[in-house]
């Protein structure tokens, strides 16, 4: 069917608010076309574990594929809406594992409708950027239109479903998820009630183009080797512990703050090239006055996760390289270098300012959040002082940018608060102390609290 005003007027009218729906109700969805898109499948679903959902996907033109899990029983009369992680480019896949993170699950399993995109391409994998080679369209909707269009698919399909509106919006989202929650924030005011933003990489050009360029550079010696790896980290990682764990009082495993770490390296055996290496990325990138171009350096505590992230391990390469190769080739200038490029090629004198039309298109690191503030939203972010690949002083920085907007930092936490957590990877991915991951967390009990009236959240870790 095609939804128009009357369409929707008239299921309304037929469909008590927050009723229970069946498979055939999920199966007529089929042949629904919309303005700019139209569904490709729906079906009534029973997975173990969750409840009982209608599963829809639909197109929004061109190219953003979109999926809504509709519940059958027990709508809540929410829309919780996910991000993505990396590129995105592979719908629902934070929906394989069990974390929360990225994923629609925790929010079905409350009742809500929940929505996700693939951002508006195909990958290969989350670090592969070849689709917006040459393709503006594709960065446009990665960027910001995929998080509008998702939202505004899932909101018709809800009004056509259960004859009702939704009556709270929800967006959750780590890492590329996270930028996508503070873009919506921006660019989409109005649009969610609540946001848990995690880890997020609010700024490509900075993060990626800039800071992961002088990591790999910083880290490759002139004859193409690698400098540090994941012997040279445990042994670093090793005396940060000892130098800086009881710094906070509790000896547990975990750097309650970095930036009150301070470490003497002499003595671990560390070459002089392997400790200029572990110095810039300490500082961060700079140009040759010495300017900083990104805030902090990859922090103190973070060293177990390095494999995955900067160092590599066992002849693979680090994931910092898979998104700095893909995001300088294909997404960072105009026009694309493509495979002729590479972050070892990055001029921190230049190619900063080559990358502002792609800060435009893809940021969410706008200290003003006064639009959001004023329509009543209301902000978690939350981000792992262990982080390695998205720097938590970015994070930090922006927060304190932010309180300055709003007057204080009181005014700010009326409906903005950060959560920094120590001992925390990005997004949680990998254990860290006592193991603590994303399942040590709970934004989403104390957001719902919040935005029932409550007062503002004072932890979001999990009981």
């Amino acid at each position: 069917m095609k939804i128009t005003a009357a369409t929707l007027v008239l299921l309304a009218s037929a469909s008590p608010l927050f009723a229970d729906t069946s498979p055939e109700a999920c199966a007529a969805l089929r042949d629904t076309v919309f303005p700019g898109g139209h569904v490709t499948s729906a079906r009534a679903l029973a997975p173990e574990g969750l409840p009982p959902y209608c599963e829809v996907r639909a197109t929004a033109l061109p190219a953003i594929s979109i999926e809504v899990r509709l519940p059958l029983q027990g709508w809540n009369g929410g829309l919780y809406q996910a991000g993505c992680g990396g590129f995105c480019g592979i719908l629902g896949r934070a929906e394989g594992g069990a974390s929360w993170v990225n994923a629609m699950r925790p929010g079905l399993e409350r009742g809500y409708a929940t929505a996700t995109s693939d951002s508006g391409h195909l990958g290969l994998s989350v670090t592969d950027a070849s689709w917006a080679e040459a393709n503006p369209g594709a960065e446009r909707d990665w960027g910001w239109r995929s998080i509008g269009e998702t939202n505004r698919v899932a909101n018709l399909l809800v009004e056509a479903f259960y004859g009702a509106p939704e009556t709270r919006a929800i967006f959750q989202g780590c890492s590329t998820g996270g930028r996508m929650a503070h873009v919506a924030a921006e660019r989409y005011p109005g649009m969610f009630d609540g946001i848990i933003s995690g880890a997020p990489a609010m700024d490509y050009p900075g993060l990626v183009g800039t800071a992961m360029s002088w990591v790999l550079q910083a880290n490759t010696a002139p004859d193409g080797s690698r400098i540090l790896g994941p012997e040279e980290a445990k042994l670093i990682g090793d005396a940060v512990i000892a130098q800086c764990d009881a710094a906070d009082g509790t000896e547990d495993g975990r750097i309650e703050d970095p930036r009150a770490c301070e470490v003497d390296y002499s003595g671990l055996g560390l070459s002089e090239a392997q400790l200029a290496t572990l110095a810039k990325w300490r500082q961060g990138p700079r140009n040759a006055t010495g300017e900083q171009l990104y805030p902090g350096g990859i922090p103190e505590g973070s060293e177990p996760f390095w494999w995955l992230w900067l160092t590599g391990k066992d002849g693979a390469a680090s994931l910092a390289e898979g998104f700095a190769t893909g995001f300088t080739r294909h997404m960072a200038f105009d026009p694309d270098p493509g495979a002729d490029y590479a972050p070892l090629d990055f001029d921190f004198e230049t190619d900063p300012a080559r990358m502002a039309a792609a800060a435009a298109t893809y940021n969410g690191d706008s200290a003003d959040l006064s639009a959001f503030r004023a329509a009543g939203g209301k902000m978690i972010v939350y981000h792992g002082w262990a982080d390695a690949i998205v720097t938590p002083y970015k994070t930090v920085d922006w927060y304190r940018k932010a309180a300055e907007k709003a007057g204080t930092e009181a005014a700010l936490n009326e409906s903005v608060k950060l959560f920094m957590i120590p001992g925390l990877d990005h997004c949680g991915i990998l254990p860290g102390p006592e193991g603590v991951n994303w399942s040590s967390l709970d934004p989403m009990t104390p957001l719902e609290a919040w935005l029932d009236g409550g007062p503002a959240p004072e932890t979001i870790m999990a009981e």
